[in-house]
């Protein structure tokens, strides 16, 4: 595949610094805010568990995509080092459209968190209890305006992260802060924190793997980050630590979290609040904060979550439509907002099907599932990868880390972790839209030569 010489390069404005926040700031969002109490119905009090191991597999997993990174420091993802690594055309559509397809399940999650959980709270303590909002009616809403802002061609700087990132930091630390306060004045059940608590048809096992199979979904973003490379300088020195330690950092907020939670609220009663759990919190170990700060905190965290994501998937599929690997409708152009207004509106179509008949835990447990699968193949590309050589210095991850990364992340992936059927079957329907596209276009231009590395999942 040619590599175009003439063309300006990017801009390296990007240090250290920057770059741990904008992985500290990719991870963190909707996940943790909406997902606390679906995490601990499927476990027990050990809610800090299943965060720790996701991001164990998490963390073995980025040193596979740091090695990669490494080796090719341009603007991809997932699909560059499927296309090099497999050479099969099919399978790095695939991969891209997976990538996408979870861009908009998390986007919709967070629409769905959006309605139900953190503007329903602002609605309920200004107005009253009596004054309701249809929770879907808002999310569907929320994905049009979603729309309307890619469509206007709003796009986010680094520095604008660093903002986000610091709202959405805060109100995880306001949780931490309050369980250190329970612990310091003897309040909280520290037992809680190894109760495991297997549904009656479950073992002690498959309630763990079940639990951390969506505790993942906080972890991921962190991939995204590999798409920041052509704009870092000296990215092969600088990436590893930031993407390492911006994870550590990460995962150290969400166990805190977890162990807060736990110690002021029993589990069942976090899985009942579902994704108000960490409202809850707040509410049982501080009664006189103002609840509503911390939902515009959540709103923060979920819109920035979203609207990330919907850039991210609708530019995906007018990448696929310019290699002409999906029919060239999706790459039509508006003329005056340039910005991919038909690839706008299916990804917007997709997330508001999604929003009407899909509940947040379904939605986060997808997200995951074909991340794993995303990530099992990147484990794996690394592995066949090794023998293109490249003629500069870059890092490269003991072969055990891939190897154990592909089996984990292939396990949480997998029926044997306990993931329900439901996560399976949305994850079908949106990767069979896949397919039809993918047939339709074999159809009318029979088989074309791409360029993978234009289906990055950035958010141009």
């Amino acid at each position: 595949m040619a590599e175009a010489t003439s063309a300006p390069e990017l801009k390296r404005a990007i240090g250290p610094k920057l770059l741990l926040f904008f992985v500290v700031g990719d991870i963190l969002g909707t996940g943790i805010y909406a997902l606390t109490g679906n995490v601990a119905g499927k476990i027990g009090g050990a809610l800090w568990l299943p965060f720790l191991i996701a991001f164990a597999v998490a963390f073995l997993t980025a040193f596979s995509y740091l090695e990669l990174v490494g080796k090719y420091p341009r603007a991809a993802g997932a699909a560059l080092y499927a296309n090099r690594a497999f050479k099969v055309q099919f399978l790095t559509f695939m991969v891209a459209f997976a990538v996408m397809s979870s861009g908009i399940t998390s986007a919709s999650s967070a629409a769905l968190a959006f309605g139900r959980t953190y503007l329903d709270a602002i609605v309920r303590e200004f107005f009253s209890d009596t004054f309701t909002v249809s929770a879907t009616l808002v999310a569907v809403l929320f994905i049009v305006g979603l729309g309307a802002v890619n469509f206007r061609g709003v796009s986010e700087s680094v520095k604008a992260n660093v903002v986000l990132t610091c709202i959405e930091l805060s109100g995880l630390l306001i949780v931490i802060a309050i369980g250190g306060y329970a612990v310091a004045v003897g309040a909280g059940d520290a037992s809680r924190l190894t109760q495991i608590d297997p549904a009656p048809d479950q073992s002690v096992l498959v309630a763990v793997t079940s639990a951390t199979a969506l505790a993942f979904f906080a972890m991921v973003g962190f991939e995204d980050s590999v798409n920041m490379a052509e704009e870092c300088r000296d990215p092969v020195r600088i990436f590893p630590r930031a993407m390492l330690w911006g994870m550590v950092v990460a995962a150290t907020v969400y166990v805190l979290v977890a162990i807060a939670s736990s110690l002021l609220i029993p589990a069942d009663e976090l899985a009942a609040s579902g994704s108000s759990a960490l409202l809850r919190v707040v509410e049982v170990g501080a009664p006189g904060f103002p609840l509503w700060v911390f939902s515009l905190i959540g709103l923060f965290a979920v819109i920035n979550s979203a609207l990330i994501n919907m850039l991210m998937a609708s530019r995906l599929v007018y990448g696929m439509s310019r290699e002409r690997i999906i029919p060239a409708v999706f790459g039509t152009v508006h003329p005056f907002r340039r910005t991919p207004w038909i690839s706008i509106v299916f990804t917007s179509g997709v997330a508001v099907v999604l929003v009407c008949t899909t509940d947040i835990a379904r939605l986060g447990g997808t997200t995951a599932l074909l991340l794993l699968g995303v990530f099992t193949l990147v484990n794996i590309a690394v592995l066949v990868l090794r023998k293109d050589p490249v003629d500069h210095e870059h890092f490269r991850a003991p072969t055990w880390v891939p190897v154990l990364g592909a089996i984990t992340c292939a396990y949480l992936a997998s029926p044997l972790s306990g993931r329900p059927v439901d996560d399976y079957l949305i994850a079908l329907y949106l990767l069979a839209a896949g397919l039809v596209l993918w047939v339709v276009n074999r159809v009318m231009h029979g088989k074309v030569d791409y360029d993978a590395a234009k289906l990055s999942d950035e958010p141009s």
